[in-house]
């Protein structure tokens, strides 16, 4: 009993450790282009992000074929590219659609919600060995409220900045949705590589045409950084789907506040700015919301399931 206790222990620290790595590589990557201007990437977003799910899409499907993965069939099928659609590619055109109408500050506040949607979301979508703690809801507002700190939220002024408001609201409650869901498939199959190739597919067939709709300018590849490709973005996709089988997904939502705040803590080290009293407790909410989130056992399924809930017999 005490081995299986210590391998279950060393299994939590090795998902924690590889979350905060997955933070550090997120605030490395693009979500550095939204807090600091010089940090901007010269390719545009939804162009980067096709590029990096195609490639990786091919690696899966030639890994699944190399090793006679069996493929996702029906409701399973369906649901792996519901995962593509909601965690990848809706949400990045959601966010493109508002980019000329919600700065960058608030777009960071408001994807700070995922984790209280995946707090509500997951006894219904997730996965039933892994529960949110009791407390998990108050640690994720705290989050919430730590960001806000930082990153004071500058509400709509006009009818197309509303609009574009709730469409990013919109995509953090189908990111944590399609979180849970994620977390949820890759427990139940053996073969990762299958499901990660449907889901970049998705997401790389959406993106680009979305890309030619938004941004009508020739493909540039020349701005693509291979260093940040594959150094950043595709390591931390990879890893992203790696922890879906190892914790749940309302820690997993954790890096939304998470990599801010390891962003942010870089920038202070190197800049040293002036921070005063609210930053600081903004931090302090933000380190004790996802720390919360992130070490507290989850709570064991039980006959109180949700009635609504998908695991529920």
């Amino acid at each position: 009993m005490r081995g299986k206790g210590n391998e279950g222990s060393k299994s939590r620290l090795l998902a924690v450790a590889g979350l905060l790595l997955l933070s550090v590589l997120w605030s490395l990557g693009p979500l550095s282009s939204d807090l600091f201007a010089h940090a901007a990437s010269p390719a545009p977003p939804l162009e980067s992000a096709t590029t990096q799910f195609a490639l990786l899409a091919l690696v899966a499907v030639l890994w699944a074929v190399a090793r006679h993965q069996p493929w996702p069939r029906g409701r399973e099928l369906f649901a792996t590219v519901a995962v593509g659609l909601g965690l990848f590619a809706a949400p990045a055109v959601l966010v493109a659609l508002a980019a000329g109408e919600v700065s960058s500050l608030t777009r960071v506040a408001l994807f700070s919600l995922v984790p209280v949607f995946a707090v509500v979301f997951e006894p219904y979508l997730g996965s039933d060995a892994l529960r949110p703690p009791p407390a998990a809801l108050m640690a994720a507002l705290a989050a919430v409220v730590g960001t806000l700190c930082i990153f004071p939220l500058n509400l709509p002024g006009s009818i197309q900045a509303g609009a574009a408001f709730l469409g990013l609201i919109l995509a953090a409650v189908l990111v944590a949705a399609a979180n849970c869901a994620a977390v949820r498939l890759t427990s139940q199959t053996q073969s990762l590589a299958p499901f990660i190739a449907i889901a970049c597919a998705t997401a790389a067939a959406v993106l680009a045409p979305a890309n030619q709709i938004l941004s009508p300018q020739p493909w540039q590849v020349a701005g693509l950084s291979p260093a940040m490709l594959f150094a950043v973005q595709l390591p931390s996709l990879l890893l992203l789907f790696w922890l879906m089988r190892r914790t749940s997904a309302t820690a997993m939502a954790t890096r939304y506040v998470l990599a801010p705040l390891i962003a942010i803590l870089v920038d202070m080290g190197i800049a040293r700015p002036i921070v005063g009293a609210r930053t600081w407790l903004g931090l302090l909410l933000i380190a004790g919301g996802a720390g919360a989130l992130l070490l507290a056992p989850p709570a064991p399924p039980d006959d109180d399931s949700p009635p609504l809930s998908l695991y529920r017999k």
